[in-house]
């Protein structure tokens, strides 16, 4: 192995490392929480931003250490193997997606779309299965009579906004930070 590619590996890691911890602590700083899990947060924006800097491989490695922290942080909020499983290790494993659109000018944007769909249809499965028997009777002011429109309307609801605000706040840095959004750094390396 050659110097520039421990190097690269070696960056990969200590940014990976680094990604993860920003992302955890900013999910310590959520601006809302849903009752059943779930909240209104910029977690997602330093691991997706990883995720396309460096591909899939490096992605899903840091996305299921994030998941498998936060089943740790989050505690109670899991009602079985079936949940940690689902809500945790999957649900933020799946964000390495995002590592697939690492050499598309747009990745950032594509990815994003493509991890939080794919964060989204893996809670919407897990909430409509295993969380069913815990939905109410009304949600959002409308009679629930399915655990599979209630999960979409729980789930959507966070994982929308979510989405939306990485988007808005990846279009803000464009201009100014698109290169390391590119991980167009990295091949100067």
């Amino acid at each position: 192995m050659n110097q520039s590619k421990s190097h690269l590996k070696l960056r990969a890691l200590c940014e990976g490392a680094i990604f993860v911890a920003l992302s955890f602590v900013l999910s310590m700083l959520p601006v809302g929480k849903m009752p059943q899990g779930g909240s209104f947060d910029l977690a997602m924006l330093p691991l997706l931003v990883f995720c396309v800097r460096w591909g899939f491989g490096p992605a899903m490695l840091a996305s299921t250490v994030y998941g498998i922290l936060q089943m740790f942080y989050e505690g109670g909020i899991a009602i079985g193997w079936q949940s940690i499983i689902g809500d945790f290790i999957v649900a933020y494993a799946v964000l390495g997606v995002a590592g697939l659109f690492s050499k598309n000018k747009y990745g950032f944007f594509i990815g994003t779309v493509v991890a939080c769909c794919a964060r989204f249809l893996v809670h919407y499965v897990v909430g409509a299965t295993v969380w069913a028997e815990y939905m109410p009777e009304t949600f959002f002011n409308m009679t629930m009579t399915s655990p599979w429109i209630y999960s979409a309307l729980y789930n959507g609801s966070y994982m929308l906004v979510d989405m939306v605000i990485i988007l808005v706040i990846g279009a803000l840095v464009w201009k100014p930070l698109g290169k390391y959004l590119r991980g167009e750094d990295l091949k100067k390396a």
